[in-house]
This record gives structure tokens, C-alpha cells and sequence, in this order.
């Protein structure tokens, strides 16, 4: 893997690069639709590639849990078993591990957790995560950390930065002798929490590591707005600025915005399809709650500014309809629609940068979407 920063802007630290993989060029900044267990829900991979994602993200959890690393080996990994040959990152199933098990049990060389499926028992350790996305054959795999809840104590924050670290220690020196590196990258995590002391002790001990990439992990999980944006702006000059930067878990404009201005790279998130399945979507004008009465008769485009597949063939009042009468063509164009918004939203962002208006851009995005995130 390697990464080309083309262009800073001229007023932010807005930045657009190249992601260079085994399996493609990633243009940054980027947002990753999530394909936890190894699909985007109500799409297929021809629309993704129609609508022209540079890379997706799964989740290692869900995949060790089902399909299975065997099925995945047999199947000569991810790319080959869903048949989609664009870049793949892994998230390393640690935030799985924390939110879905009942028992979660963490000890210094790894977490003890039960399936969510079955109640099986399993361990995993920085090296067996690893092991587990090297099978997987992910472009960009990701550390064991560990992830802690908000709120959360000063304490428990600060154990918990040391077991990542310690983790990212053993991860780093596994990673450099098993895996080719130019195959598969590495990304490590920083966490935390809402610490501004602890976020700074972890990414400088981080940084000596010397990783391919770094990720900011621990944010957007329940804490306010203005909390995820000050440690956002606090903690992002201390990560390399020749290394790719990626926010975890983040998908609303409004936020996506903020971190891209401070010199973010890639996100990810399932709000634009969990949102779209709900029925509100994306648009230029601003979200629309395709539920409401007042679309009952609205026969216009969803978005006339769109030239998504979904506004050049299908009006509001359809739309309602399909959704109100629960028909599975409801998901998938809503889905549809939302991740194209997010692909053209991303893209305008990423030229805004490159010519050096991205303050304008911002503005502009911001006067659609206010507060509404």
C-alpha cells in the first residue's frame, strides 16, 4: 500500500489523495459503504460498482462467526467468495467483540467473548486477528484495540489505552513477519475516549510504531457533538501527516465535513443505508422523511439535482408508496439513492480540495444541512 497526498487546501487542512492497493487506487478523501457480513444490505456489488465505490469495509467479527476463516480460506478469501474486486477493509471485530457479546472477558493477551449466535466461546488475540483478515485477504486490515463505552472513567479510559498499545506493540511486530506488506496494510487505532491527555499518550506512542495508516477509533458512540469535534481537532495534528487518516464509525455530512476540514481521509458508517431502510434520505436540498403525507401526490424527481438511477425513473409519491406498503423494491432504492448521494457528496468535497474552494463547499453543505444530522 501507498499513499500520494496530492493537494492541501489552501485555507484548511483539508486534504485529497491516493490510496494505492492491491486491488485498486482509493481516491481520499473517501467514505466506505459497510459490507459487515460480506454484503451491502439491499444492494448487489453491480450497484456498487455502478455507482462507483473505490473500496468497501467488512467486519472480521461477523466473518469469523459465519461464514468461518475455513469457508473463507476455502473460498480463497473475501474478493473471491463475494466475487467483488475492488479494495476491502477490515475492521478487526474488537467494537463487535465489546457491544455484542454477553461475556466479554478482557485479559492482557487478548478477549475472551461469546458468539451472539450461538454462545460459543471464542478468543482473540492481536495476533489471531491478524491471522484472521490475512485469510480474509483484506487490503487494509485493522489492530485489536480496545474500545471503552461513553461515558466512561478516566481510569477505565486509561487501562484500556494501554492494552491497545500493548496490543499494537505485538500487532505491528506479528504483522511485519507474517504478511506481505505490500498485499495487505496495517491501520492502528487510536482511542482515548473524550480524554484529550490519553487520545495524545496513545497516538504518540502509536506513531513510533511507524504503521501504514492510523484510525481514530472511540468516537461517535454516544458522546456529544461538541465533544467529538474537540477531540477530533485536537488529536488529528499528531498523527503523520504521509499516512492516510481514518475517522471509524462516522457517516453524517455535517460531521464528515468537520473532520475532512481538520485533515481526515476515510470514513465509514451504516447510517446512510440503516437511515435508508427507515425511510428518511439524503438529498441536495437537505433529508427528506419520504414517509410524510405530503408526499402522497408529489409526482417531482426526489432530487432533481441527483442523476442517480432512483431520481431519473421514479417520483416521491412511488417512492411513499413502496415503503408504506412495505415492498422490498422500498430498500433497495432507498439504499440506492442514499449511498449514491454519499459517492457524489464525497466527490464534490474531493475536487472542492483539489481546487482549492473546499471553504465554499463546506459552506454550502453546511447551509443544506444545519444542525439535521
Amino acid at each position: 500500500m501507498k499513499f500520494t497526498l496530492l493537494h492541501t487546501d489552501k485555507d484548511t487542512a483539508a486534504r485529497a489523495g491516493e490510496l494505492a492497493t492491491a486491488h485498486g487506487i482509493v481516491r481520499t478523501p473517501v467514505f466506505m459503504p459497510v459490507a459487515t457480513r460480506a454484503a451491502i444490505r439491499a444492494l448487489t456489488f453491480r450497484d456498487i460498482e455502478e455507482i462507483g465505490f473505490d473500496i468497501i469495509l467488512s467486519n472480521t467479527y461477523h466473518l469469523y462467526i459465519r461464514p468461518g476463516v475455513e469457508n473463507m480460506e476455502k473460498a480463497g478469501g473475501l474478493h473471491r467468495f463475494m466475487n467483488y474486486h475492488g479494495p476491502v477493509l477490515t475492521d478487526s471485530g474488537g467494537f463487535q467483540v465489546f457491544s455484542l457479546s454477553d461475556l466479554c472477558r478482557i485479559h492482557d493477551n487478548g478477549v475472551e467473548f461469546k458468539s451472539h449466535l450461538d454462545g460459543s466461546r471464542h478468543f482473540f488475540t492481536p495476533e489471531r486477528v491478524v491471522d484472521i483478515q490475512k485469510v480474509i485477504g483484506s487490503d487494509i486490515m485493522m489492530v485489536l484495540d480496545q474500545c471503552t463505552d461513553y461515558p466512561a472513567t478516566e481510569k477505565h479510559v486509561a487501562a484500556a489505552v494501554e492494552r491497545t498499545v500493548a496490543w499494537a506493540e505485538i500487532s505491528r511486530e506479528y504483522w511485519a513477519r507474517t504478511v506481505d506488506p505490500d498485499a495487505q496494510a496495517l491501520f492502528a487505532i487510536v482511542q482515548g475516549g473524550v480524554y484529550p491527555k490519553l487520545r495524545k499518550s496513545c497516538v504518540e506512542r502509536l506513531v513510533e510504531l511507524d504503521y501504514p495508516g492510523y484510525a481514530i477509533g472511540g468516537l461517535s458512540v454516544g458522546e456529544p457533538k461538541e465533544l467529538y469535534r474537540e477531540i477530533t481537532e485536537y488529536i488529528v495534528p499528531y498523527l503523520p501527516p504521509d499516512k492516510p487518516r481514518y475517522m471509524m464509525g462516522v457517516g453524517s455530512p455535517l460531521e464528515i465535513l468537520f473532520a475532512i476540514s481538520r485533515g481526515v481521509d476515510m470514513f465509514d458508517c451504516v447510517m446512510p443505508t440503516r437511515i435508508a431502510r427507515n425511510g428518511t434520505l439524503y438529498t441536495s436540498t437537505g433529508r427528506v422523511n419520504i414517509k410524510a403525507a405530503q408526499y402522497e401526490n408529489d409526482y417531482s424527481p426526489l432530487d432533481e439535482q441527483c442523476g442517480c438511477y432512483v431520481c431519473r425513473n421514479y417520483s416521491k409519491a412511488y417512492l411513499r408508496h413502496l415503503f408504506r406498503v412495505g415492498e422490498i423494491a422500498s430498500l433497495i432504492y432507498n439504499t440506492y439513492h442514499n449511498l449514491f448521494f454519499m459517492k457524489t457528496f464525497m466527490d464534490d468535497i474531493r475536487a472542492s480540495i483539489l481546487e482549492d474552494r473546499f471553504s465554499e463547499a463546506e459552506k454550502k453543505w453546511r447551509y443544506v444541512y444545519g444542525s439535521d444530522n
